[in-house]
């Protein structure tokens, strides 16, 4: 992964932000020798927050299991049968 300085970003933010768009690699932002931010292009953003709404998705369920919040088949599609009709 690449590096650069927050300098760097703010004079050259276009070259960045094609480099990224070309590359898909993202480019981490430093600020004071520290991490500040992460650039990434669009598609991998939103692909990373699509995942991330799949995984939260996944330990709500977990809970749920480990709470005994569960239903037998029968009454799951007795619940759901006004939305598959």
């Amino acid at each position: 992964m690449r590096t650069e300085l927050v300098t760097t970003l703010k004079r050259q933010a276009t070259d960045l932000l094609a480099d990224i768009e070309r590359n898909k690699k993202p480019i981490l932002i430093t600020q004071h020798g520290l991490p500040s931010a992460y650039l990434v292009d669009v598609e991998t953003y939103q692909l990373q927050q699509e995942r991330m709404s799949i995984l939260e998705g996944i330990a709500r369920g977990e809970m749920a299991v480990s709470e005994g919040r569960t239903l037998t088949q029968t009454q799951a599609e007795k619940r759901l049968s006004k939305w598959l009709k």
